[in-house]
């Protein structure tokens, strides 16, 4: 009976490992911009506060002057110039504490770049995105 008892704990064990939920693995943050000015000093708080992170997301940079990094955003929906888009799990867009969405396209509000390119998100809002993806 204990033979059978071990044997069943061990599976059961073995059952719930192999059924950790997808939410377990680190947020995937995708940084589609450019590698030129104004776009790099633009980005540069979001990739500071993302290098904070550590391995607690994983983070990939897509040159947007690449042909396939364009096709990319237009099958989010993305057309036209946009200048840097991110994405949190495929995700461009979060809602903040106060309610209200924020999108993840152009440049961070009160950035360096063009007045034009700035989008209404912080890269505060984007680390509150993290938490929340990050959160139990």
């Amino acid at each position: 009976m204990t033979h059978l008892f071990r044997r069943s704990a061990a599976g059961l064990l073995t059952a719930a490992v192999l059924m950790v939920p997808a939410w377990a693995a680190p947020p995937f943050v995708e940084i589609f911009a450019y590698a030129h000015p104004p776009v790099v000093s633009a980005l540069k708080p979001v990739r500071e506060m993302l290098g904070r992170q550590g391995a607690a997301v994983k983070v990939v940079e897509i040159d947007l002057d690449k042909p396939e990094a364009e096709k990319r955003l237009a099958s989010l929906g993305l057309q036209g110039h946009v200048a840097a888009a991110v994405l949190v799990d495929g995700r461009r867009t979060f809602t903040r504490a106060d309610g209200k969405v924020v999108e993840f396209v152009n440049f961070p509000a009160g950035s360096d770049g063009p007045v034009a390119m700035r989008g209404a998100w912080t890269p505060a809002d984007l680390e509150a995105a993290l938490k929340q993806r990050k959160a139990p």
